[in-house]
């Protein structure tokens, strides 16, 4: 099965760890085999990584895009994620947990990732509260 992309113009990509930039116009791209390809706006830049959830996407994405480093993040990925668990009680965000944990045992990364988005969402909702009368 074809993957079709349609990318804007000066879009970056990047497929099986080549970054590749889109010209000045609108073009789309159909992959007719399997490749490991990520848009620049679910890519996640090491710097940007200051979240416990950032250190599990990222973990994640690493392993998906660059086959040679798989066993060093995920090692990364059982200590991140594992922490991660230990601190919250949500139901909700435990069950992603684990969901995300069986997509990385079967090596469906890119799944992974996109049900890491959920954790970052939580993540984010948390670290944003303010207590009521503060």
């Amino acid at each position: 099965m074809a993957l079709k992309l349609t990318l804007k113009p000066a879009e970056k990509f990047v497929i099986n760890g080549a970054v590749i930039a889109n010209g000045d116009r609108r073009a789309t791209l159909v992959l007719h085999n399997k490749a490991s390809i990520l848009r620049e706006r679910d890519i996640m830049k090491a710097e940007d990584v200051d979240t416990p959830a950032k250190r599990i996407y990222f973990a994640i994405m690493t392993m998906y895009l660059d086959e040679k480093v798989r066993p060093r993040f995920y090692e990364e990925f059982v200590r991140r994620m594992s922490e991660f668990m230990g601190a919250i009680s949500d139901p909700d965000a435990l069950a992603t947990c684990v969901a995300i944990s069986q997509c990385v045992m079967e090596r469906q990364y890119y799944k992974g990732l996109t049900l890491c988005r959920r954790l970052l969402e939580f993540e984010k909702e948390r670290l944003n509260y303010e207590p009521a009368g503060v």
